[in-house]
């Protein structure tokens, strides 16, 4: 059995597949999750762990491999920790385990969620494409149609957006991210939750049409899949942002189980 995690900046998601489901990259089937113990020690993070697949009746002694995309170090750390403890295989998605081509200038600094991202949605999906990722920062990403990492733009998330104003503000309340707020607000928490919404949406589009347009020349005209996952992909104003294909909240585990079916193991 395969335990997928996905570490991201505010929720931490496990999945656990069969290895017989590795080579299709199936669905990861049912997952859980938690808000990411950014400074857990490994001793938490394996009880965390073990939590989590008690849910379903599992315990992490049934688990033979473990694979991680993680954008915290110190859960990275941890989870390794873990692994090694209990002499699981355990590998990390990074610049130097995910098999794909990364055109940038520094490809040890991009993050694993969207490394990860870009090589399910070349596998799963097509190339060439555009991954929007909308969770704790939104990214929207470029792959080329040889499947390569391109690059892309990075923006703060729309609960990030609404956090900041009650930060760095004196009178804006701290707000938490709804449904599809009415764009002309009638108080303050509507007004703030309407520019969250729509600000993120609007961003969004208008990144993935520079986006496309600059990967059309890379690509020989071919029009790119645009596909949408994170968090914020399960939100019912997202599916409506102009130009997505496909929504796909669980992109990053099921590009773990790409990476688990193609990687190299340590």
């Amino acid at each position: 059995m395969l335990l997928a995690i996905d570490a991201g900046n505010s929720t931490l998601t496990a999945a656990l597949a069969a290895d017989r489901d590795l080579a299709a990259a199936a669905e990861p089937g049912r997952t859980r999750h938690a808000a990411t113990p950014a400074r857990a020690t490994a001793d938490e993070v394996e009880l965390l762990l073990d939590g989590l697949l008690g849910l379903d009746g599992h315990r992490l002694g049934d688990v033979t491999r473990v694979v991680l995309a993680s954008v915290v170090p110190r859960v990275s750390t941890a989870v390794a920790a873990v692994a090694a403890r209990r002499h699981l295989p355990f590998l990390e998605a990074s610049a130097a385990t995910v098999p794909l081509a990364v055109h940038v200038d520094r490809p040890a600094e991009v993050g694993a969620d969207r490394l990860v991202n870009a090589l399910a949605a070349a596998r799963l999906h097509g190339t060439p494409a555009i991954v929007v990722d909308i969770g704790t920062a939104t990214t929207v990403d470029a792959v080329g149609a040889d499947g390569a990492f391109l690059g892309g733009a990075i923006a703060a998330g729309p609960q990030l957006s609404l956090d900041a104003l009650a930060s760095r503000t004196a009178k804006l309340p701290h707000v938490e991210l709804g449904g599809s707020p009415r764009a002309i607000g009638r108080d303050t928490v509507e007004a703030l939750r309407s520019g969250a919404v729509y600000g993120q949406a609007g961003a969004v589009a208008e990144l993935v049409s520079r986006v496309r347009g600059e990967l059309a020349t890379l690509s020989q005209g071919r029009r790119p899949i645009v596909v949408l996952t994170g968090g914020g992909s399960r939100l019912p104003w997202a599916a409506d942002i102009p130009g997505v294909d496909v929504v796909d909240p669980d992109l990053t585990l099921r590009g773990l189980l790409v990476l688990a079916a193609e990687g190299r193991w340590s």
